[in-house]
């Protein structure tokens, strides 16, 4: 495995390669899912453009495996900030994951990792907030600290970014205080503004981020994500925002609500999305990936974002072990996989690209890469776009 020839032939045609509404909502209709196009049809049934054209190129001009900027460059850069997007998109990222969506008390969507702000904000500097620190239960996890729904957006534009993993990237804390919290709607004229200067369309990959959670609380995620699309024209099949989430509810109420091509996220195999969960649905993510449970993904959304390890499991020892057949069960069923995510330091490599003794050095992050594009994923999320994309050149090139 390793060369191009091996990848293109696990990958089948290019219709999957990058996740375009018309292309692959047809993928989901030619193979006969049940549901493969929403009930209005905006998802289309003609194989539209890019339907068996050559493997290893993508939709609209944007390459396969597509490299997204994971939070933005947040390998440099504290993460959902305008200099982290910046950066993904300079460094060559095909699309940004711009957005973890969470609301503000006053039904704003804002993007942070977590409603929780304490890591990834200067929050703790502000006396005037001590009071709002409390402790919540989170998808069933006691969390400590602050959060966006105690929060208006005007009281938040008041703090200012940090680095969340400090420990790891102690560079990027020169950034610390630089970058107040993007709102979606910001994110959505930066895209315009980008694709205006830039002279090619800008892609984005927002998620919305506990969105259970927070329909408990009366801020429910998935129709505010419609109408601030809707809004800005960008709730078409056509448009160039891709919508994800761990749980898949809200990817079937969105299939619903909007046209943009959709996909679930998959943690580990073990683990139940908390809407399961919640409703008492005794599936975990391992009866999700049997072809059974990939065909029903296909029936309302048109990709999957698993973690790697579902791609390629790692031995007791930490290393790489056999690929799984879910790369070629999920094309059997129409759907494209984005996996996350891929990151250069050694605390998050595979044992064997891991390099030296330090965890938060750079370890063999091009051979890493290198492995999990021979399995045919059609793109990774990636903190590093840089790495990806010199990484997707080097393998092509083989």
């Amino acid at each position: 495995m390793g060369t191009r020839e091996t990848y293109e032939q696990g990958r089948g045609t290019g219709r999957r390669a990058l996740l375009g509404a018309a292309v692959l909502g047809a993928g989901g209709a030619v193979l006969g899912l049940p549901g493969a196009a929403s009930a209005d049809g905006r998802h289309g049934k003609d194989p539209g453009p890019g339907a068996g054209s050559k493997p290893g190129h993508g939709l609209k001009g944007l390459p396969v495996p597509t490299i997204i900027g994971h939070r933005g460059a947040s390998g440099y850069r504290p993460e959902h900030t305008f200099g982290s997007y910046q950066l993904a998109l300079d460094m060559g990222a095909d699309i940004v994951e711009a957005g973890d969506l969470v609301p503000t008390r006053d039904g704003h969507l804002v993007c942070r990792h977590e409603p929780e702000i304490g890591g990834t904000t200067d929050v703790a500097d502000h006396p005037e907030f001590a009071a709002r620190r409390t402790t919540k239960i989170l998808d069933g996890v006691s969390t400590t600290g602050w959060f966006t729904e105690d929060f208006t957006l005007a009281e938040l534009k008041t703090l200012r970014a940090v680095e969340r993993i400090p420990d790891t990237r102690s560079r990027n804390t020169l950034y610390d205080g630089r970058w107040e919290i993007p709102t979606f709607e910001e994110v959505l004229r930066w895209q315009d503004e980008q694709t205006r200067k830039r002279g090619k369309q800008v892609w984005i990959y927002p998620e919305t981020k506990h969105p259970t959670y927070f329909r408990k609380l009366g801020l429910g995620l998935e129709e505010r994500l419609a109408s601030v699309l809707r809004k800005h024209g960008k709730d078409k099949k056509n448009a160039p925002v891709v919508i994800q989430s761990f749980e898949p509810t809200s990817i079937q109420r969105l299939a619903k609500l909007v046209g943009n091509p959709l996909a679930v996220l998959l943690s580990a195999a073990n683990t139940r999305p908390w809407d399961f969960v919640e409703s008492g649905d005794p599936r975990t993510v391992a009866d999700l990936i049997t072809p059974k449970g990939l065909k029903g993904i296909a029936s309302y959304a048109q990709g999957i974002g698993p973690t790697l390890d579902l791609v390629i499991p790692r031995k007791a020892d930490g290393s790489l072990a056999e690929p799984s057949t879910l790369v070629a069960d999920a094309h059997a069923a129409g759907l494209i996989l984005h996996p996350y995510t891929m990151r250069n330091e050694n605390t998050f490599l595979p044992a064997d690209f891991r390099r030296g003794t330090d965890p938060a050095a750079y370890g063999d992050a091009f051979g890493a890469f290198r492995a999990y594009f021979a399995t045919g994923i059609d793109g990774v999320f990636t903190d590093n776009a840089d790495t990806g994309v010199l990484a997707r050149e080097d393998f092509l090139r083989r």
